[in-house]
């Protein structure tokens, strides 16, 4: 029997969470876990322990404690879910700030209904998870308006890394073990495997050789 994915929703304005919940009601490998309408009481609910969810989805402006500061809260912590930023911000600078925090999803609300549940479905399994605009924002941001293909599309993807997974991708290159990397990051070995695994995917290389090459090429090592 498949698990299923707990989702907890927070955003300011209950009838977008209404919506998002309907959406969600629809697939059957997805269950609500609650909903906050700030960002204080998404870090109080967190913080219970009988409070469970695989997948935050956050919107940024939130009164009081907003997106960013509850991110930063689950980055300090080292264990927090899956977060997806569900925001009708669409600047390239704020996705990647977020994603620096630790978010693996962007969506904006012009597109939730579309994109919601698959990216809770990928984000679940590890991937990563961008709406179709927001992509196309981060392309052009990244490359101008130049066509992406071939060099271009690699250095897309690898400019689409987060800092952290720059990081592993280095020491992986300097072949440590999972072990060691885990040990001088301060993690967990699962932390460590979790963010191997997106690298693979995300690059669509087959092993710790491919992610060596890539971090040769970019000067990381």
């Amino acid at each position: 029997m498949k698990q299923k994915i707990y989702v907890h929703v927070a955003d300011d304005h209950k009838i977008l969470i209404e919506g998002i919940i309907a959406v969600l009601n629809t697939n059957k490998d997805i269950e609500i876990s609650g909903y906050s309408l700030t960002g204080q009481e998404v870090i109080d609910w967190f913080g219970k322990k009988k409070n469970k969810a695989d997948v935050l989805i956050l919107d940024i402006t939130m009164p009081g404690v907003d997106g960013f500061e509850v991110l930063k809260h689950f980055y300090k912590k080292g264990k927090k879910p899956q977060v997806i930023i569900l925001s009708s911000y669409d600047d390239a600078k704020i996705v990647q700030e977020v994603m620096d925090l630790g978010a693996s999803g962007y969506i904006s609300k012009n597109n939730a209904g579309e994109h919601i549940v698959k990216a809770i479905l990928t984000v679940a399994n590890g991937g990563q998870y961008f709406s179709d605009d927001i992509q196309q924002i981060m392309m052009v941001a990244l490359l101008g308006n130049k066509e992406v293909s071939g060099n271009s599309s690699e250095k897309f993807l690898f400019e689409s890394l987060t800092k952290t997974e720059k990081l592993v991708m280095a020491l992986v290159a300097k072949e440590l073990s999972t072990g060691e990397i885990a040990d001088k990051m301060n993690v967990s070995h699962h932390t460590v495997e979790t963010h191997r695994k997106r690298l693979l995917k995300k690059l669509d290389v087959k092993n710790s050789v491919g992610l060596a090459m890539y971090a040769v090429k970019y000067k990381l090592v």
